[in-house]
């Protein structure tokens, strides 16, 4: 299964890990130091979600927190929500 995600495509990005020493000067140190900087990657906030297609079938996708949140996509509706009876 990739690390992609399947509504805007966000991947994993590379970065730099930077290991520091030292006390910090507002702290009385004399600052910190860089002791070593090391390749690492960032992984996208992924989840499992069925969806509701537009053609109206559901199907399970990876998508990222960002785009769940945004509502860029609808999630399937398992249980009608409940409805309160008409009064006559």
């Amino acid at each position: 299964m990739s690390n992609v995600c399947t509504c805007c495509g966000k991947r994993k990005q590379m970065g730099n890990s930077i290991t520091t020493r030292g006390r910090a000067k507002y702290l009385g140190g004399v600052g910190t130091k860089v002791t070593g900087i090391t390749r690492r990657e960032f992984k996208p906030n992924l989840r499992n979600v069925r969806v509701t297609t537009p053609n109206g079938s559901h199907q399970t996708v990876r998508i990222c927190a960002q785009c769940l949140r945004s509502g860029a996509v609808t999630r399937t509706v398992r249980v009608a929500p409940f409805k309160m009876p008409v009064a006559k």
